[in-house]
C-alpha cells in the first residue's frame, strides 16, 4: 500500500467535536505536527472530512 504524510496546518479550535476527534484519531496533536499512515480507504475518508485543516503528501 501507498503511504501518505498528513500535516496539520490549521487549528481544531472552534471546529465541531467530530472534526476534533477525527484529528485525534489520525494522531495529530498540534499545528505542524506530521504523521504517516497507509493510504487505506478508512484513513482517506478521515482525511477527506478534515481536508481544510490538513495537507496530504504521498511518500
Amino acid at each position: 500500500m501507498k503511504k501518505i504524510r498528513i500535516t496539520q496546518v490549521r487549528s481544531g479550535i472552534g471546529r465541531t467535536l467530530r472534526q476534533k476527534r477525527t484529528l485525534e484519531a489520525l494522531g495529530l496533536k498540534r499545528i505542524r505536527h506530521t504523521v504517516e499512515h497507509e493510504a487505506t480507504p478508512q484513513i482517506l475518508g478521515m482525511v477527506g472530512k478534515v481536508n481544510h485543516l490538513v495537507i496530504v503528501e504521498e511518500v
